[in-house]
């Protein structure tokens, strides 16, 4: 284990989103507030800072992780996916609309971490999968929606898909 001193500065270089990002951070430097403080990537949302609440879930190497519980100089050289990097996608726009029309958002906070692990469960999901959504959405904290519009906007998904939503 390399140990480092209290105010010493270590380079990192993490692609996110797609892009190339090299900085000289602290090494105790979470990895959610480097997205946010160092990238200005605000969608990321840190709440308990325990990896207990998902507002702060991304992807790092196509793997759903609370950012809060990483270090950045941990995963240097990952590559790391946003809800800033999800909008990009073009099969995005379904997701976003779902949740929209079924009212799966209301003060936002935990939206941006539900979107990510929702977005990836259906990724990785073959036609033949039956995606346990309360396996994936129990992950998540939210207090303002009682997860029912969020259920919804799954099952509504996954019928424009013609699967069928265990949600």
């Amino acid at each position: 284990m390399t140990r480092y001193d209290k105010d010493q500065r270590v380079p990192v270089t993490l692609t996110v989103n797609g892009r190339e990002y090299r900085r000289w951070i602290e090494p105790r430097l979470l990895l959610s507030d480097f997205i946010r403080d160092e990238l200005g990537l605000t969608g990321t949302h840190v709440g308990c800072e325990h990896g207990v609440c998902g507002a702060c879930t991304i992807l790092l190497n196509g793997t759903p992780v609370r950012s809060c519980l990483k270090l950045a100089i941990d995963v240097g050289n990952g590559h790391i996916t946003t809800i800033e990097g999800l909008v990009k996608d073009d099969e995005f726009d379904a997701l976003r609309q779902a949740f929209s029309e079924n009212h799966a958002l209301q003060c936002g906070f935990c939206t941006p971490g539900i979107v990510v692990s929702v977005w990836d469960a259906l990724k990785h999901a073959s036609d033949s999968d039956l995606v346990d959504w309360e396996d994936v959405l129990s992950g998540h904290l939210c207090r303002c929606t009682g997860y029912v519009g969020i259920r919804q906007a799954i099952k509504a998904l996954q019928a424009k898909e013609g699967g069928e939503a265990k949600a």
